[in-house]
């Protein structure tokens, strides 16, 4: 029998790659159904890769990308994410080697070099101490020219907390083929898709702590829900609105209405430069309520957008969780979109009442985004701002009720024991598990008898 010890530092395979590629572009939770994995396994084969890497010298030049190079893919990984379009396998492959046809000796394209680029960059999706990870470098200059012009204005002009806002959007995808399919409905509404989506929440939040309602956009002729939150307004359109059109509805619906409130005091709106065109009537609303737009430079939010640093990701999870209980049910019964709209509703005005009743978290997540500055007056401490931002995202999931059972690449367990775990042993006596998850034998020893 191989030595454990060498077992644990083994490759993994393609195969493997493959899985744990997949989790750090999306999630170990989504990586587990698509492959039919449980999470924890994926986990661990992530662990065996750091570790195998560790031992390993660097890649050897001419073959893989520059560092250069990897930059610009990071940047596009950043930028696509801003606008909720698919990173993955294939777009992740495609863009790699795009960029790689322009270097002298080629460019070596694999699983394990797609992999280490990812955690390399810190570009898993569910990390939780974004903020403490630099941005590539061009764009890291970017934010920190953003930083200071925007608390530059904040000082000046002796803004009101009340009159700082972020602003953002979710959309949600509505997959109808999946919806009537025979399995997995689950996965029929997605926060990340190409086209047009079935609807857009317009998030708003203020320095002071508060939150402003969500303007929800859905495409479609809907009949009025019958209860809408309080925290909720809804626009529809049979066409869909554009991008201007939304802002302009946001900025008439909620913008306005909130600074007609605060006796001509100035403003800034912070922002992010996709699907958010601001138009010449978005910019006379903006300019008669005396409010600087202050737009996010390109690939830099997931550090300097307050939305960003535990708001959006948490609703999002929220609604996903939601609707994942209730999938079955309702394409079972065969409701239409707009019984599926009142639902989402509702669930947005449960998430945006607990976010309500969490002022501070929301003040200091302008915070940790570096857009207020420190009691000091300077910035945190990239580590100290990660520590918050970890801290932040716990507080809002708890409050939230979504738990931590499956974890993402972002923050491993510690303890690995599947005997400590009644999850996995209910899978292996199910006969659920692989042979790899059983207590007591290692993965190498095993290789053989996996498919």
């Amino acid at each position: 029998p191989r030595d454990a010890e060498a077992g644990r530092k083994e490759q993994l395979s393609v195969k493997k790659l493959r899985v744990v590629l997949f989790a750090l572009c999306s999630s170990t939770e989504q990586a587990g159904e698509h492959f039919r994995n449980p999470p924890r396994r994926i986990q661990r084969w992530l662990r065996r890769f750091q570790a195998f890497q560790d031992d390993r010298p660097a890649l050897s030049e001419g073959k893989y990308l520059s560092l250069e190079a990897e930059e610009k893919l990071a940047e596009w990984v950043l930028t696509q994410r801003e606008q909720q379009l698919p990173v993955n396998e294939e777009t992740l492959f495609q863009k790699a080697t795009k960029i790689g046809r322009s270097l002298e000796g080629g460019f070596k394209i694999s699983y394990e070099w797609a992999v280490r680029f990812m955690l390399r960059h810190h570009l898993s999706t569910h990390t939780r101490r974004g903020v403490s990870h630099p941005l590539p470098k061009e764009i890291q200059g970017n934010a920190g020219a953003f930083i200071e012009f925007v608390q530059r204005q904040i000082h000046t002009q002796e803004l009101p907390l009340s009159m700082i806002a972020a602003v953002d959007e979710i959309s949600l995808f509505l997959d109808v083929e999946i919806l009537g399919s025979d399995d997995r409905k689950e996965n029929a509404l997605q926060t990340v898709g190409n086209g047009e989506p079935w609807c857009d929440l317009v998030l708003t939040v203020l320095a002071d702590g508060s939150v402003l309602p969500a303007l929800v956009i859905s495409r479609g002729r809907l009949p009025s829900p019958a209860a809408l939150p309080d925290s909720v307004l809804l626009e529809s359109e049979e066409n869909g609105y554009g991008d201007d059109e939304i802002m302009e509805l946001w900025a008439a619906r909620v913008w306005r209405k909130h600074t007609e409130c605060q006796h001509g005091s100035k403003g800034m709106l912070v922002l992010d430069c996709h699907r958010t065109h601001l138009s010449e009537e978005v910019l006379a609303v903006l300019s008669a309520a005396g409010t600087l737009p202050a737009v996010i430079p390109a690939g830099c939010s997931s550090r300097i957008q307050p939305l960003d640093v535990c708001i959006k990701r948490s609703v999002k999870n929220f609604l996903q969780k939601k609707w994942k209980e209730r999938a079955k049910e309702l394409a079972d019964s065969g409701c239409d979109s707009a019984t599926l709209l009142q639902l989402v509703l509702g669930w947005l005005g449960e998430a945006l009442e607990v976010i309500g009743d969490c002022p501070e978290l929301v003040r200091r997540s302008f915070l940790v985004a570096s857009i207020l500055p420190g009691p000091d007056g300077d910035a945190g401490s990239p580590r100290r701002n990660g520590d918050v931002q970890e801290e932040l995202i716990a507080s809002l999931e708890e409050q939230l009720k979504l738990g931590r059972s499956r974890e993402s690449p972002g923050k491993l367990p510690k303890n690995d024991d599947p005997a400590a775990d009644p999850e996995i042993l209910h899978r292996l006596f199910e006969g659920e598990s692989e042979t790899e998850s059983f207590y007591g034998f290692e993965e190498a020893d095993l290789e053989l008898m996996e498919i």
